[in-house]
Formats: structure tokens, C-alpha cells, sequence
């Protein structure tokens, strides 16, 4: 496995844009490391390597950028568990890593609902992001809500406050637009 972190560290030097990694750093990153590599280059290096949970596991212990989002595409969908998961969305220090694991891990997994939720109830501005992105991916693939359970995510919703996080608000809106109604709260 040494051999293959040398190797992904190798694709990711060679691929660092030197200029978004600037922009990165100066717009608040918060990782030690920022190679600026897009993720469609990160997907690109991920389908070279193969999924592995201990390789994944290993990568998102980086404080690099691109090896956390690295980790989540390397991560075998079947073997991800709602405790990583819970493990992760509450490490995860950015929008983008959240929305990557909402939508690679989290949504296809059959816990992802009751798990949603539970974030969504959370304080964690991002464990709440990962939770409204994951079911606004669920209802746009076709899943439908228990009327209980639409009741409550419109509660949620009316939670929010104008002050929160700019993400939390679009994923608010965007979940509640898939799930086919408007905002009940006008401040979003």
C-alpha cells in the first residue's frame, strides 16, 4: 500500500496547478496541503488506482485537499459504513468534500435516508449540508418522502436563518424544489 500512496503522490504533483492552489490557500482552504488539481483530473487519477477501503481510509487522514477527496473516490461504495460515515461528514473541513461524499458514498447506501436526517437535525453546518445535499441527490433520482417526513424536512427548513452558510441555504432550497415545493421560509 506504500507503494501505491507514493504513486498517487506522484500523479498529484504532477498534476498541480500552481495558480488555483494559490487562489485556494488565499480564499481560507483550510489543508496543510493544496495542489489546485479540478476534480475531474482527481477522478481521472482516482479511476488509475483501485478501490480500496484501507487506501481510502489512509488518504483522507491526509491534511492534503486532494488526498480527502482522493479517499471518497477510492472508497468502495458497499463497503462504506454509516459510522465512517458519520466519521467523516464531521471531519470534513470544506463544502466541496461534503458535497463529493453526499453524493459518492452516502446517497447510494440504504441508511442514507435515516442518516440525512439525523445530520439535517445536527448543528454541524456541514454534516447539515451533506445531509440536505444527500436527499435533494435521492429525490432527484426518484425517491419519494413519507408525508411525515416532508412535514419534517419543511420544519427544518423554516430553521434556517438568513445568517446561515450560503451552501446550507442553496442545498436547503435545491432539496426542497426536488422534493416538488417552494421555500417556506422567504429569507433562503
Amino acid at each position: 500500500m506504500d507503494e501505491t500512496i507514493r504513486n498517487i503522490k506522484k500523479e498529484l504533483r504532477a498534476n498541480m496547478n500552481g495558480i488555483a492552489s494559490s487562489q485556494m490557500r488565499r480564499g481560507g482552504m483550510p489543508h496543510h496541503v493544496v495542489w489546485g488539481i479540478e476534480l475531474p483530473r482527481l477522478r481521472n487519477i482516482a479511476s488509475e488506482f483501485p478501490k480500496d477501503r484501507r487506501l481510502a481510509q489512509r488518504l483522507w487522514n491526509e491534511n492534503v485537499r486532494e488526498s480527502q477527496l482522493l479517499g471518497i473516490l477510492l472508497t468502495p461504495p458497499q463497503e462504506f459504513l454509516p459510522e465512517v460515515a458519520d466519521i467523516w461528514v464531521h471531519e470534513a473541513s470544506t463544502p466541496e468534500a461534503v458535497s463529493l461524499l453526499a453524493m459518492e458514498l452516502v446517497a447510494p447506501q440504504p441508511w442514507a435516508t435515516d442518516m440525512a436526517f439525523r445530520w439535517i437535525a445536527g448543528t454541524a453546518p456541514l454534516a447539515s449540508l451533506c445531509g440536505w445535499l444527500t436527499l435533494c441527490r435521492l429525490l432527484r433520482q426518484g425517491a419519494t418522502l413519507m408525508p411525515r417526513s416532508e412535514e419534517e424536512l419543511r420544519d427544518h427548513a423554516t430553521a434556517i436563518t438568513p445568517d446561515a452558510p450560503l451552501y446550507l441555504r442553496k442545498a436547503v432550497m435545491q432539496t426542497l424544489e426536488a422534493m416538488g415545493g417552494p421555500a417556506p421560509n422567504p429569507s433562503l
